[in-house]
């Protein structure tokens, strides 16, 4: 069963006692540390890499850290819509009958799987990617774009001349979040009851309408908190991006905490970025699946 999501919380002495336990771990913690690294703390430079000032319009614009902060929201958008659709053709043939689209679908799950994802990243950006999105001409074509078109451009996919490297980061994580997504997809499906099948054609549904109103909803439901996870995963698997020149938050943290000298703050900020961003994403997801139950309750 699950917990009433209408029950009133209340903090009781116990949980008063972790949270002060874990206060003073981390302030014993952070005293350690400062005392063994002798380290000068210095955030003056903060505001200067998350915001500049445009001299033409005087308005304020995202500097390096913030534009690689969006960058990684907007390259774990896309990343995860191609995923999406990837993983659910994927696992959606992997649950046929006929052997060749489960034979398909089993040989993309186990290749991709079994690859560490640094591998994997290079050996298809630097074969596949790197060859295929040139051929495309999106280069050219994001260049002869007018004000506007660019003006849009930037907010959708960021700067146009960024925007080779920024279709390579999505496909090579879209090609591995996929075969998570697609076993995923292939357990909800499993997951439906055969009875439902059963009623579905006992009222002359057709196999592919009896899939699309009784099955498809049902497995949507159940694979909610586990695509919600791996959206997360997806946000976090994106730093590995940065090692073929992403500009995405991993990336400008890494210039940043060079040109500076600031290493650990910058990346204690690049940490909180990240977690800001997941911690929001699982609040809504977790919102999300309560309203399924409480539809699904009623």
């Amino acid at each position: 069963m699950y917990p009433d999501p209408d029950r009133t919380r209340r903090v009781g002495l116990i949980d008063v006692l972790v949270i002060a336990a874990l206060i003073a771990f981390v302030v014993y913690t952070w005293n350690n540390v400062a005392n063994v690294l002798a380290y000068k703390w210095n955030w003056n430079f903060l505001p200067q890499v998350l915001f500049l000032k445009d001299e033409s319009t005087g308005w304020w614009k995202p500097n390096l850290l913030l534009e690689g902060f969006l960058t990684t929201i907007r390259l774990s958008i896309w990343a995860m819509l191609l995923a999406c659709i990837l993983g659910v053709v994927l696992g959606v043939m992997s649950t046929l009958k006929r052997l060749l689209p489960r034979l398909t679908a089993f040989t993309y799950v186990g290749l991709i799987r079994n690859i560490p994802p640094l591998v994997f990243i290079f050996i298809f950006y630097f074969f596949i990617s790197a060859q295929i999105v040139p051929a495309l001409g999106i280069d050219s074509w994001a260049r002869e774009l007018g004000p506007t078109g660019k003006s849009i451009m930037n907010w959708i996919l960021g700067p146009p001349s960024l925007l080779e490297n920024l279709i390579s980061g999505v496909l090579c994580l879209a090609m591995f979040e996929a075969a998570y997504i697609s076993e995923i997809t292939r357990a909800g499906i499993q997951s439906v009851p055969v009875s439902q099948h059963e009623a579905a054609s006992s009222i002359g549904l057709s196999r592919m309408q009896s899939f699309r109103h009784v099955v498809l909803p049902q497995a949507l439901q159940a694979v909610t908190p586990p695509m919600a996870n791996q959206f997360i995963m997806l946000i976090k698997n994106s730093s590995i991006v940065s090692l073929i020149s992403i500009q995405e938050l991993t990336f400008t943290g890494t210039e940043i905490a060079v040109s500076t000298g600031r290493r650990f703050e910058t990346w204690i900020v690049v940490a909180l970025f990240y977690f800001v961003l997941c911690y929001f994403l699982a609040v809504w997801f977790s919102r999300l699946e309560r309203k399924q139950q409480k539809l699904k309750a009623h």
